[in-house]
């Protein structure tokens, strides 16, 4: 095989052909900007107001405000940063959050907040009885993560929401939508969340924008100041075209072709799963297949370390994931948190999918982790 073979589609995409085009209209043609008064100018404000509504309809959201950001990072800084909450009340993150989470979470700390952590189990997911022992009428702010970046698992939000506003109704419950948008189907009247995060280069969508949700009555102050765009929110020049992309994105993902690819993906990763379990031997599949976005598995491999596996399988044009992109220049906390034995701790490896992958590459993909798996262990058998 000559063509390159992506499977971290969870890190980020290729961003779509379409997407492209009406980015590169928007940036050739609609170059004005959205604050000036002439015609042009209030024409693309007006037309961000459109996009805007129909993000809102694509995610079901119920009344509130959507407002663009830099991205998934921007969007969950600005949720734990900038809601209003007593310094004396409690935070509640989960332990497998992005470190656009965890990290804030662990400043808002440092700063003298109660800051609790709420276990994950095996599987990524969150474990619901120690949440719930979590939970107390001083708590004022619970981020937990739709679906994990690192095995693809799906939280019941909607379910985690209800039992934090039953003990302290006032609470405000944000959740990063970042790896869930586009992958599951998401409805934020339904899940009941105060605010919600998502990103558009994780949908075949440009780098550089992503969007944060808020629910109508639930108090965020701005966490950049200037000339007062986003209604005062988020100021700066909108980038217009970055708008453009993450709104196509949304339509060809969410909209348009959104059952075609859930279908597509989830038999690639079926297929996928099958062909490697069935020729590699002692893999812990970490992933919840059950419950979880159809375009991420995770598994752990025996006697390897992932990152090196990842490098072994460049040199067939494959690119595989060892986790978090993001987290890439330290050790993943995360490998710790699933109780794995000292045999398959290190050799966490995640494969990502997208509709552009083809089920034609499994069988040649496979062979290569099993080619490179019999070279790099052969000296750690007995």
């Amino acid at each position: 095989m000559t063509k390159a073979i992506y499977l971290d589609n969870a890190a980020t995409t290729r961003i779509n052909d379409n997407v492209l085009r009406a980015m590169t209209e928007a940036m050739q043609r609609d170059y004005f900007n959205p604050s000036a008064l002439y015609t042009p100018s209030v024409e693309i404000s007006t037309e961000i107001r459109r996009i805007r509504s129909e993000i809102c309809a694509a995610l079901h959201a119920p009344e509130g405000e959507l407002y663009f950001t830099s991205g998934g990072t921007e969007s969950n800084n600005t949720a734990l940063f900038c809601t209003r909450k007593p310094k004396g009340g409690r935070i509640i993150v989960g332990m497998g959050e992005h470190d656009s989470v965890y990290a804030p979470a662990n400043e808002l700390k440092a700063q003298g907040y109660d800051v609790c952590f709420a276990p994950i189990n095996r599987d990524g997911t969150v474990d619901v009885g120690e949440f719930e022992k979590l939970l107390n009428e001083n708590v004022s702010l619970i981020s937990i993560m739709h679906a994990s970046n690192e095995t693809g698992g799906v939280n019941d939000i909607a379910a985690l929401v209800r039992l934090a506003k039953r003990r302290s109704p006032n609470c405000i419950f944000h959740s990063d939508g970042v790896q869930a948008t586009g992958k599951i189907s998401v409805n934020l009247r339904t899940i009941g969340v105060d605010l919600y995060s998502i990103s558009a280069h994780k949908i075949h969508g440009p780098k550089g924008i992503g969007a944060l949700f808020i629910k109508k009555g639930v108090s965020v102050k701005p966490l950049l100041f200037g000339g007062g765009q986003e209604k005062g929110m988020r100021s700066g020049t909108e980038s217009y075209p970055s708008i453009v992309g993450l709104c196509e994105a949304v339509k060809l993902n969410i909209e348009d072709k959104f059952a075609d690819n859930y279908s597509k993906i989830a038999k690639y990763r079926e297929i996928f799963l099958k062909k490697l379990t069935s020729e590699i031997s002692e893999i812990q599949i970490i992933t919840p297949i059950e419950n979880s976005v159809p375009n991420v598995l995770t598994v752990a491999f025996k006697d390897v370390r992932g990152e090196v596996l990842l490098h072994s399988l460049e040199k067939y044009g494959i690119y595989v994931g060892i986790g978090s992109a993001c987290s890439s220049h330290h050790e993943s906390r995360f490998k710790g948190l699933l109780g794995l034995d000292d045999r398959h701790r290190d050799g966490i490896v995640r494969f990502s999918f997208c509709e552009e992958n083809d089920i034609s590459e499994i069988d040649y993909v496979v062979d290569c982790i099993k080619r490179e798996l019999d070279v790099l262990t052969k000296f750690k058998r007995v």
